[in-house]
């Protein structure tokens, strides 16, 4: 089966190709931005018409969610009308298509493992923009998978795990956010279980939530980061009002997995055992 990847060359992107070989009954194809724009359905018409895709994994978004909130526009245009494209140009060739998608589409004030039933009630530009990415998914392509996930983190790209190793080149003592509570996701796993979705050839399309397993604060992952390293940080607990950002976050987005184990019969690393191995990759 031909998979194309779309934003091949973000975090999740790069999960997909270091894994590509586990995987040789599939065909990854990986088109950027500059050869799969998604905001260009005549370039995405195209591409499709060439590749003739048996699934298309839709890896890119805005995901600057601080910036989004000045950046509306783009971010709508990204996360919305993008993949709103990436949909309308899967019905004609009949391709199935993989949407990602987020924890930030909650609201965050239910401390209870969220389920894909549960009403949405995003806090933030980004929230709301990926949140009607979904809809235009759902509405514009029949065969569509939707997986939220969460704190997505690796050896690849720019990322909460990258930033701390990097802080502590320079700093002994950090403030982290001790009140958001959620899951940490290392995306070789999201990458991973994608393939064994596609794997399974299943037809139960709809929403499903991935992450890690465990259910965490931001000190709580920055402290197994400097534990793992052996690495004698301070940390301090911080609330969030003690350290504003331009967007608000969800005070708990932890998502209850119990949906995708059982239909995809997947078994879910838990968050610290996957932190040792993205770390010992960097």
């Amino acid at each position: 089966m031909k998979v194309l990847i779309i934003g091949g060359d973000g975090q999740l992107g790069q999960c997909f190709n270091s894994i590509a070989g586990k995987w040789p009954a599939l065909e990854l194809v990986f088109g950027d931005k500059a050869d799969c724009d998604i905001l260009d359905y005549e370039v995405l018409q195209k591409v499709f018409a060439h590749q003739k895709p048996d699934f298309v994994i839709n890896c890119a978004a805005y995901t600057a969610v601080d910036k989004a909130e000045d950046e509306e526009e783009m971010a709508w245009a990204i996360n919305a009308t993008g993949a709103e494209n990436v949909a309308k140009a899967c019905e004609p060739f009949n391709t199935t298509l993989i949407h990602i998608s987020t924890d930030f589409v909650f609201e965050g004030n239910m401390p209870v493992l969220l389920n894909e039933e549960m009403p949405t009630l995003p806090i933030s530009v980004y929230g709301k923009t990926k949140l009607e990415g979904e809809h235009l998914v759902a509405k514009n392509c029949e065969k569509h998978f939707i997986i939220r996930t969460s704190w997505l983190y690796s050896e690849f790209a720019n990322n909460f795990m990258k930033t701390m190793l990097k802080l502590s080149e320079t700093r002994s003592a950090l403030g982290i956010i001790a009140d958001q509570i959620g899951s940490p996701t290392y995306a070789v796993d999201l990458a991973d279980a994608v393939l064994q979705i596609i794997d399974s050839d299943s037809k139960n399309y709809g929403t499903y939530h991935y992450s890690n397993e465990g259910v965490i604060s931001w000190f709580d992952f920055a402290h197994g980061i400097f534990e793992i390293v052996g690495e004698n940080m301070i940390l301090h607990p911080l609330k969030t009002f003690e350290y504003p950002t331009k967007a608000k976050r969800p005070a708990w987005s932890a998502m209850d997995k119990a949906k995708i184990k059982k239909e995809f019969g997947l078994e879910i690393p838990y968050w610290r055992d996957s932190l040792k191995i993205a770390i010992s990759k960097i």
